[in-house]
């Protein structure tokens, strides 16, 4: 299997060992319906005892500005993620994207974390989860700070439940503020077999968490 080849069309348990090897799918638009395995030559990762929240949104967070859940509009948020806007004209997230993904959340190995605000999904990201390790996949947000507040959100949840690895595929400028660093290949499929051999819990912590005590979590398990 290379970064490269064209993925036929691909069951979920054949998703799930592709994640277990390193390798994840996208597409080239979404209006492609070809799927591709990529495995970068550096994976991005984000430490998740060395996540990086700055005062600002420290403060956004233990406000409460947005209503954070958990796995309760996954399909939506998908969609949303998909969603092209001015500043992500195109994205890689197609239609076998969705239906796989749904799939894994249906079975149990994919989660979202949504930000509401005044009953409507303004932010939030979703990704696969296998053992210790969380495959993060794609964030959006139409209201200030809410794809920010959804990643912390999800970091607490991480860290108390027993959580190693936090993958984010790329580094970006973005991303870099929090703390993710680019690590080889190598590096990172010796930290991934040691989260896949972990038992972590992705509930650990109540569906619906208010700011402040996510931001207590982390502290108490730093």
């Amino acid at each position: 299997m290379s970064a490269r080849d064209q993925a036929a069309p691909i069951g979920l348990d054949d998703l799930l060992k592709a994640y277990m090897i390193g390798y994840f799918p996208m597409a080239d638009a979404r209006d492609d319906p070809r799927l591709y395995w990529v495995a970068p030559e550096k994976r991005g990762v984000l430490p998740l005892d060395a996540f990086h929240v700055s005062k600002s949104l420290r403060k956004t967070v233990r406000r409460d500005v947005y209503n954070v859940r958990v796995d309760t509009a996954f399909q939506d948020v998908i969609e949303a993620c998909a969603q092209a806007r001015p500043e992500r004209p195109e994205t890689w997230i197609n239609a076998e994207i969705l239906r796989l993904y749904c799939g894994l959340f249906d079975r149990g190995f994919a989660h979202s974390v949504e930000c509401w605000k005044d009953d409507r999904l303004v932010g939030g990201l979703y990704g696969v989860c296998l053992g210790g390790a969380f495959f993060g996949e794609s964030m959006f947000s139409t209201a200030t700070d809410a794809s920010k507040v959804a990643l912390v959100h999800l970091v607490g949840r991480l860290r108390a439940g027993g959580y190693d690895l936090l993958d984010t595929q790329f580094k970006t400028d973005h991303l870099s503020q929090f703390g993710v660093i680019d690590i080889s290949k190598q590096d990172y499929l010796i930290r991934l077999e040691k989260a896949l051999q972990m038992r972590a819990d992705f509930y650990s912590l109540p569906s619906t968490v208010s700011g402040a005590d996510i931001m207590q979590s982390m502290t108490q398990t730093s």
